[in-house]
């Protein structure tokens, strides 16, 4: 009969063998309870669209369209742009892109007078101010391009 070394006899070997044995088993029972889960766990919230706070020109139309709103019958909104030298009253705001924007309005000559330039760089003064009695209050209008049909 063989002795065993170190003073493992054969049982403690077959012990040690199982113990291992049984650890691969567990990590793997674990393993395969986390895959399950993970498969069928509900997808995660598709990413949020764009926040508004990137399109600059909806948010420069929000402020006008705000301001406006809140004029009593006898004041108007008065926005200007001003920019080397040219100082336009500003009337009408179209954005033909979220990134574009062109203005429109006279200058102090009263000549019409159009601005075209990137939203990002527009620097616009907005003012409340009275009207003359009888006079009919000016608005600024707000145009945004027409959502292309889907017909063609």
């Amino acid at each position: 009969m063989r002795k065993p070394a170190l003073g493992l006899g054969e049982s403690g070997a077959r012990a040690v063998l199982a113990s291992q044995q049984m650890a691969f088993v567990d990590l793997t029972k674990q393993l395969a309870k986390e895959a399950f889960l993970s498969a069928t766990r509900d997808p995660p919230a598709p990413a949020a669209p764009l926040a508004p706070a990137d399109n600059v020109g909806a948010i420069v139309f929000g402020q006008i369209h705000g301001l406006q709103k809140a004029l009593k019958d006898d004041e108007e909104l008065v926005v200007w742009f001003a920019n080397a030298g040219e100082k336009l009253r500003v009337m009408e705001i179209f954005l033909p892109s979220p990134k574009v924007a062109v203005l429109s309005g006279h200058d102090a000559e009263r000549n019409l007078t159009r601005v075209i330039s990137p939203v990002d760089a527009l620097q616009l003064v907005a003012k409340v101010m009275k009207v003359q009695p009888g006079a009919k209050p000016a608005r600024v209008g707000l145009v945004m391009p027409k959502a292309k049909d889907s017909n063609g």
